[in-house]
């Protein structure tokens, strides 16, 4: 990843490549219909270009990130770093870099869907610079997440911090974009905690590290999986097309097939290309079961508490609890609870009972069945299923 600058390119390299590593004729590229699945190889800008506009879901970015170093990097013992030296890292200036990003985003912003958004990863090197030109070209701020790398390098000078995080960017084409986010799977996975904007993840280690034939690292910047996992289950749904316009060695495609999405991917270097397709066509993808989309609980058919009774699920004159049995309430034949001398909503009461401002009754209330308490939540469960038979 992050291997594309713009330049001259040989024609006759701009063509797609097929799942079974052979070259694709350039005009199975339509001007209809994206190319999915595909590796454009050629120059950045020129293969966006040539995408149809609207025709993708989400853009996954791992640009250049112009480090401007300014020679070797060596360690304490002078042995030498293998820094990211590559010449599709180097700039002339800001304003080369600049250009350079305000085309490539444009041409993004082009192929995404309305309803699309961007993720763009990048260093203190470079990222302030493509969140100032997201915003120039219209594209609507939804947060920046902050990679902690579990295992960083080390600043092997001892003049500045340890690099230990990146910075992504995630923005929808617009403001009235209404963009894709699994709030409630995310938050599933995370022990039904929010998931937070900081994520703690290692570097790309191990077998997942594509190495050449000497056994060294094949890309100085591949990122590891568990990322673009993340960023592609929150902000994508199975089917889906992702652009991945600095492909390198592929792991926004692999990920992608893993997980029953599409993607598309622009790579300069033919060899990294190469090494992208066999990674690629190696994955198995997952069962649908493992990544099919739950529905959001805002989509979900709206169920009154009253239902529940007039259902049978529940009945007119029972008891409702807490999880503790610290409190207990009447359900009325009208589907509020009373408490006391106080009647109202399964939220109201468990509010009141609770001495808080707000309850949701519906995780706060229990019933008893073969002896032991259910949540009203699950009966609620229970009668959507229902109604879908």
């Amino acid at each position: 990843m992050g291997t594309l600058r713009t330049g001259a390119t040989d024609a006759s390299v701009r063509i797609g490549v097929q799942r079974t590593g052979r070259f694709a004729s350039a005009s199975r590229i339509g001007l209809f219909s994206p190319p999915v699945d595909q590796i454009l190889i050629g120059d950045c800008i020129a293969e966006l270009e040539k995408l149809p506009p609207a025709s993708v879901d989400l853009v996954f970015a791992d640009p250049p990130y112009n480090l401007q170093l300014g020679g070797d990097l060596r360690r304490p013992d002078d042995s030498l770093v293998d820094a990211v030296d590559d010449d599709w890292d180097k700039f002339a200036s800001f304003a080369d870099y600049d250009a350079f990003t305000r085309a490539w985003l444009l041409a993004c912003r082009r192929a995404l869907k309305p309803d699309g958004a961007v993720w763009v990863i990048g260093s203190y090197h470079n990222i302030f610079r493509v969140g100032s030109i997201l915003q120039d070209l219209g594209f609507w701020m939804l947060n920046d997440i902050v990679w902690r790398k579990a295992n960083p390098m080390p600043n092997f000078r001892g003049r500045r911090f340890t690099n230990a995080h990146e910075t992504m960017i995630w923005a929808a084409r617009e403001q009235k974009s209404k963009y894709t986010f699994h709030y409630e799977a995310l938050k599933g996975g995370n022990e039904d905690t929010q998931m937070r904007s900081d994520w703690h993840l290692p570097l790309c280690t191990g077998e997942e590290r594509l190495k050449d034939g000497a056994g060294t690292k094949l890309h100085p910047t591949q990122k590891p999986e568990s990322l673009l996992a993340r960023v592609l289950l929150s902000s994508t749904n199975p089917g889906d097309v992702v652009l991945d316009p600095f492909f390198g060695t592929g792991t926004t495609g692999a990920v992608a097939r893993a997980l029953g999405r599409s993607f598309i991917g622009v790579e300069r270097d033919p060899a990294y290309a190469a090494a992208a397709r066999v990674r690629i066509d190696a994955v198995k993808p997952l069962p649908p079961e493992a990544f099919l989309t739950a529905p959001a609980k805002r989509t979900e058919a709206r169920i009154p508490f009253l239902s529940l009774i007039e259902a049978g699920l529940v009945k007119a004159g029972e008891t409702v609890t807490d999880d503790r049995r610290r409190f207990s309430a009447t359900i009325r034949a009208d589907g509020n609870l009373a408490l006391g001398p106080a009647v109202g909503s399964i939220h109201k009461i468990g509010a009141l009972a609770q001495g808080l401002p707000a309850c949701n009754g519906w995780t706060f209330w229990h019933v008893l069945r073969e002896g032991k308490p259910m949540l009203i939540d699950d009966l609620r469960g229970e009668a959507r299923a229902r109604l879908a038979a």
